[in-house]
């Protein structure tokens, strides 16, 4: 009996302790994470999501658990990472009703897979799937009639460990260099291995491997701006410095550009809670600044065809969520209106929300897919879903 009450007590003490302090926030952010979700409605039924008027969300595919990168393939499918289980897997509607029956592993055992992109020539029989994981990117022989993929060959090692494990790829505009970008190996602190915290490029002839954006502590998604052909990530901003701060980012990442981290963040604040020696060069400040902690990861760029023009070109991100703020915030995604030139131009705007529902969290948007015909395919790692949002009005 009193050693129960020690420990009753001792419970106590360091409930009040969490509660008086910057602990109270993360365990009041990490509740609705650990709260069992509600289930969703089955495949092809409308889901419980709000989005704009004339269009409507529907669950594609399900039992996918870890899906994070997607993409398109000849042959129709969608291939998509499940990072948590080691697999690359083919999504597949067989009879054309926009739901995926089944999924198909093709390639498993992997060490967290996460950038996946398939390219292939004018007639599609000369096809290679790219695929990054924790510690290497690798380019595998890949057959879309089968969808099989083999004769695997290394292009890059990269560092593992650390707090940030995903590795994303983009083909450069160059048609020579394939980028991936590695996050940072902590929260904050001078990274002894230079290739952390950067985004690389990588030599398709000869494997080398040379910095093309660094500062950067996790830009885990890029994509190219239609029009403009600039490269934008979406990076994510230290924590521990309170519900509000530092923002998170979305960057326009130019070769040989210095985005400031860990000794700036945002618009080149600097962090006065890091310490000093920051090079002399200036930072490129962030484009676009995000509420602390939303988490912004895909993001994809909205093509003409069958889209309300007012919509064209712009920027649609998703916002993972916070997991250390006191009240919740991100869950969802949004659009960024932009100009001709793909400039911001006006706030941001709700696209798909609803993703938090009786104090726990339904789903985590992951990755975003927009393409012509008036439809976005967007993943969740929490569900383990892919959800298709379509217009139903033209």
């Amino acid at each position: 009996m009193k050693k129960a009450a020690i420990i009753l007590i001792g419970v106590l003490i360091l409930g009040l302790i969490a509660y008086a302090s910057p602990l109270r926030g993360f365990l009041s952010g990490l509740l609705p994470l650990v709260r069992p979700a509600p289930p969703l409605p089955p495949a092809g039924e409308p889901l419980p999501f709000s989005v704009p008027e004339g269009f409507a969300a529907y669950r594609y595919a399900d039992n996918l658990p870890g899906i994070r990168v997607l993409t398109r393939a000849p042959g129709a499918a969608f291939y998509a990472s499940l990072t948590s289980e080691g697999k690359i897997v083919a999504l597949l509607d067989e009879d054309g009703d926009w739901v995926a029956e089944k999924s198909e592993t093709v390639l498993e055992g992997l060490q967290r897979p996460h950038g996946l992109f398939v390219d292939c020539d004018e007639n599609d029989a000369n096809c290679t799937m790219y695929v990054a994981e924790e510690n290497a990117v690798n380019a595998y022989r890949f057959d879309p009639a089968t969808r099989t993929a083999s004769e695997q060959r290394t292009l890059a090692t990269l560092p593992a460990g650390g707090g940030h494990f995903t590795r994303t790829l983009l083909p450069h505009p160059d048609g020579k260099r394939l980028l991936v970008s590695i996050g940072s190996s902590c929260n904050v602190c001078e990274e002894s291995d230079s290739r952390r915290a950067s985004v690389q490029a990588i030599d398709l002839a000869t494997g080398a491997m040379s910095p093309f954006a660094t500062g950067l502590r996790n830009t885990v998604f890029m994509q190219i701006h239609p029009v403009s052909g600039e490269i934008w990530g979406t990076d994510m901003g230290r924590d521990l410095l309170g519900d509000d701060t530092p923002p998170d980012e979305i960057n326009v990442l130019r070769e040989g550009g210095w985005y400031g981290w860990p000794w700036f963040y945002g618009k080149n604040t600097v962090d006065e809670s890091f310490g000093s020696g920051a090079p002399a060069a200036d930072p490129s400040p962030s484009m676009i600044d995000v509420p602390a902690h939303s988490a912004p990861l895909g993001i994809a760029f909205v093509p003409e065809e069958g889209w309300p023009e007012e919509y064209w070109y712009d920027a649609l991100v998703a916002y993972h969520g916070s997991w250390n703020r006191s009240v919740p915030t991100g869950y969802k995604v949004v659009r960024f209106p932009l100009d001709a030139q793909g400039k911001p131009e006006g706030d941001p705007q709700d696209f798909l929300t609803g993703f938090t529902a009786g104090g726990s969290v339904i789903g985590r948007p992951v990755d975003v897919l927009a393409e012509p015909g008036g439809t976005v395919y967007i993943t969740d790692d929490r569900a383990g879903a892919v959800y298709r949002v379509s217009r139903t009005s033209i």
